[in-house]
């Protein structure tokens, strides 16, 4: 849910300069005409919070462009009526969040400060459902700094192990070290200073901390968020660009209550998430609704389609035909009826995750507390850095080549192992944030000879109950459900993996289902089970 944080800059110079633009950006627009568009030309604001010597845009990004007061919140009385009501509304609907009721009721600035900081860094690119576990089990381990700071890495990454993402808990945790050891367990009080002091905390989320546990009235910027503030006024360009993301920070820290900044910014987030939605938003239930340009969009676009709308409407726009504004549709993209409120804003596509393979193998041998399988450990630092995975070589060409490589990465962690018994059982194709990863997947099950009790550093042998509470990756479970997926009535798949293996099967149609049903006694023992697998 949580997106990729855009770069700060400027100090107090270049912000004493922004302030004075946009006070004679103001003055411009309050002597234009409503349905005029200004010949697309203005300032676009800079945020006022930007800190002093911090990480940023480069220095000479021009901040004139092409942009009509069309896109912008232009008097005061629009202003106070976007945060009243959106705040009215929040006050009634609000999720009840745990992270939420933390920070109201912690009267300790620090412990607010650090559960606030928990949660939005679980909440990047992670949904709430998914996080609210994840934070209760974290809040529960390590209630203060001191706690997180005290703990392993290790154990981090256990209780992180599923969440994705993982070097935002190594992060986490580094940034905890810093504030006890270098910061006297204090907290950094203002978002330039958290940006600037705290490792892995960038624009938004030092934002998200200042003013919800601080108070301070600075805007965040988060994809609900810039979501809400492209459709409300009606901005199509790809928002992730650096002159839209620009403005979007510009108007957020424009909107946001001096008063209540924390609840505001929260309440812009919730409104993206839950009614201003990527696909399909709820425009009826939204307090914004009457100040909302997409929707004014809409309505002119229907009225217009139905002939009800002629000659020269008098309904604001911005530079029709044009194609000057560098904040409207991109001509490319024209508008799209069938799209409504979601024509904004349009995103720039993705560039699909690279392929790769790898082929790993499942090691068991028995043990006095039952059945053990061999993990190791990746390195620590790149893709899933630091976690423990089954034994795991790159992609070979021929089977043959990939079964030698595997057995010598094998024999590597466990000693000489029979060759004969690595079996095949199947593939498990797993997407990360920018990699697509085929692991092929193989079994070897030591029956019959002494099981092996000394490993090398960065190995180890544990039971399967230990191993579903480890720091491992939700691929390397994944691994293991096909694995154990060769057991009788255990073939399971998942939502983000595609698994293929031996006792895959497609779920027969209904007729099929009723053949099979009246046919079932006449199957053989072995059929039957193969057909309940399937099921």
């Amino acid at each position: 849910m949580r997106k990729p944080r855009a770069a700060v800059g400027s100090g107090h110079r270049k912000q004493a300069a922004s302030q004075e633009g946009r006070q004679k950006h103001a003055k411009n627009n309050s002597q234009a005409k409503p349905s005029a568009c200004d010949a697309c030309a203005g300032m676009i604001a800079e945020c006022p919070g930007a800190p002093a010597g911090l990480a940023r845009q480069p220095e000479e990004v021009v901040l004139q462009a092409s942009v009509s007061s069309y896109h912008l919140f232009r008097d005061v009385a629009e202003v106070t009526a976007f945060r009243g009501s959106l705040l009215s509304w929040y006050d009634q609907e609000k999720r009840d969040l745990p992270w939420r009721r933390r920070a109201e009721d912690e009267m300790d600035l620090d412990r607010r400060a650090y559960a606030v900081w928990v949660s939005e860094v679980m909440l990047q690119q992670t949904q709430v459902a998914t996080v609210i576990n994840y934070y209760t089990g974290w809040m529960q381990k390590w209630p203060t700094l001191q706690d997180l700071a005290s703990a392993s890495l290790e154990e981090v990454n256990q209780l992180w192990a599923g969440l994705g993402y993982y070097s935002r808990g190594r992060r986490l945790q580094e940034g905890a070290r810093k504030v006890v050891e270098e910061l006297g367990g204090h907290m950094p009080r203002t978002a330039e200073t958290l940006q600037q002091l705290l490792p892995g905390v960038g624009r938004y989320t030092a934002g998200a901390i200042a003013s919800i546990a601080f108070g301070q009235a600075t805007g965040v910027v988060d994809g609900n968020v810039a979501r809400v503030l492209c459709r409300v006024r009606a901005i199509g360009a790809d928002p992730s660009s650096t002159l839209v993301s620009q403005q979007l920070w510009g108007l957020a820290q424009q909107l946001v209550d001096p008063a209540r900044p924390g609840d505001f910014n929260q309440a812009a987030m919730e409104l993206g998430a839950t009614v201003c939605t990527p696909q399909r938003p709820l425009c009826s239930q939204c307090p914004v609704e009457s100040l909302c340009r997409a929707r004014q969009r809409v309505e002119q676009e229907q009225l217009l389609a139905s002939g009800s709308l002629s000659g020269s409407p008098d309904v604001e726009e911005c530079a029709p035909n044009t194609g000057q504004c560098h904040l409207c549709l991109p001509p490319s993209e024209p508008w799209d009826q069938t799209l409504g409120v979601v024509n904004f804003p349009r995103k720039a596509s993705r560039k699909p995750p690279r392929e790769e393979s790898s082929a790993t193998c499942v090691l068991e041998q028995p043990g006095a507390l039952g059945a053990q399988i061999l993990l190791v450990q990746r390195p620590n630092s790149g893709l899933l850095a630091g976690l423990w995975e089954f034994p795991s070589v790159t992609w070979e060409p021929s089977e043959q080549l990939q079964r030698k490589a595997l057995l010598q990465e094998l024999q590597r962690w466990a000693g000489p192992l029979p060759a004969t018994h690595l079996r095949h059982l199947g593939e498990v194709v797993h997407t990360f944030s920018h990699i697509k990863l085929t692991y092929q997947v193989y079994g070897l099950a030591l029956e019959g000879q002494t099981p092996v009790t000394t490993v090398p550093p960065g190995a180890r042998w544990l039971t399967q109950e230990e191993f579903h509470t480890a720091a491992v990756s939700t691929a390397m479970k994944k691994v293991f459900r096909v694995y154990q997926g060769q057991q009788p009535g255990t073939c399971m798949g998942s939502k983000r993996s595609q698994v293929s293996s031996p006792c895959s099967r497609k779920k027969p149609r209904m007729g099929q289902q009723v053949l099979d049903n009246f046919f079932r006694s006449h199957i053989s023992t072995d059929a039957h089970s193969l057909n309940s697998a399937a099921q």
